[in-house]
């Protein structure tokens, strides 16, 4: 029996369904029962029928599902893959400016963060929805976290707005370099320039399409382009490959590739023995998870369109 016979013998055992996120590897989408940004699957999660969820990905992902489906048992493959930038939110600097403006201040919390940031925030974004929901707040000060570059982009599109950001970032996307990506623009000047707000300034300057994983992928699929630049995690090939469905199409990664090391921890055998075994089961003390939750429905009510 092979190994994917064996994932699919557990997944029927255990009532399961298994998510996985964009950066994974090739194979493991491939046996994913749905693949996509980590808060489209949190709120699919929400609609599905099923007892058990295999979520290939990173904690913090795991996380927002159980807070937003906290009657299902929630499974990480790989339960040391983490995602350094959502451990970077300084408490202080919330305190510090919660103090400062008062009422008009909202604390706005990438949703690639800790459930202990979540609990401390107003509303929760993700990279498709961040600007129309801070957007639509009443506050003028907004004290984005933990991602400064995310926070940057959307202070330069929403200029009325006064953005505070702390040093948080993705150290992925944070070390593609801007020169890498010219260098490839120079020698395929006819390709766009596909890059995720995750990106420092310098690089989004340069980007034709910024926007969150699902937006670069429906953009690879439907610009009439032949050659793209990809300025995101080379996770992302597979899925812009089978979305595109054009075999003359070709993407293109700087010279120093955008892995991110974490999703790559999470393998098949992880999948098959977490589903056998049933470990690597997200837990959340309840009354840090009521909190949490708070910013995540807030953002459930404010997204009008999904944007995934």
């Amino acid at each position: 029996m092979s190994i994917v016979e064996e994932i699919d013998n557990y997944k029927k055992e255990r009532d399961a369904v298994i998510f996985a996120h964009y950066y994974t590897q090739p194979e493991i989408q491939d046996i994913a029962d749905y693949v996509g940004d980590s808060f489209a699957l949190a709120r699919l999660a929400t609609e599905l029928e099923c007892k058990t969820i295999v979520f290939c990905g990173v904690r913090f992902m795991g996380e927002s599902v159980k807070l937003l489906s906290p009657e299902k048992t929630v499974l990480l493959p790989e339960p040391k893959a983490d995602c350094p930038m959502a451990h970077m939110v300084p408490t202080g600097l919330i305190e510090d400016c919660r103090a400062r403006y008062g009422d008009d201040l909202a604390v706005v919390c990438y949703v690639n963060s800790t459930v202990e940031a979540k609990a401390l925030s107003d509303v929760c974004v993700t990279s498709s929805n961040a600007l129309s929901i801070v957007g639509e707040l009443p506050q003028r000060h907004v004290l984005f976290v933990p991602d400064k570059h995310l926070g940057s982009y959307v202070g330069s599109r929403l200029p009325k707005k006064n953005i505070i950001t702390g040093h948080g970032c993705c150290p992925v996307h944070d070390s593609i370099d801007v020169e890498e990506v010219r260098e490839l623009k120079a020698a395929h000047p006819n390709a766009i320039v596909l890059a995720h707000p995750e990106c420092n300034e310098e690089v989004r300057k340069v980007a034709d399409v910024i926007g969150s994983t699902s937006r670069l992928i429906s953009a690879a699929a439907h610009a009439p382009a032949r050659e793209y630049i990809v300025a995101t995690a080379v996770g992302v090939e597979h899925r812009m490959a089978l979305d595109a469905d054009d075999a003359w199409r070709s993407f293109l990664y700087p010279k120093t590739l955008p892995v991110c090391s974490d999703m790559a921890m999470v393998t098949l055998e992880k999948v098959r023995d977490c589903l056998r075994d049933m470990n690597g089961e997200i837990e959340i003390d309840l009354a840090l998870a009521e909190r949490a939750r708070k910013p995540l429905e807030c953002m459930l009510e404010l997204t009008k369109e999904p944007g995934w």
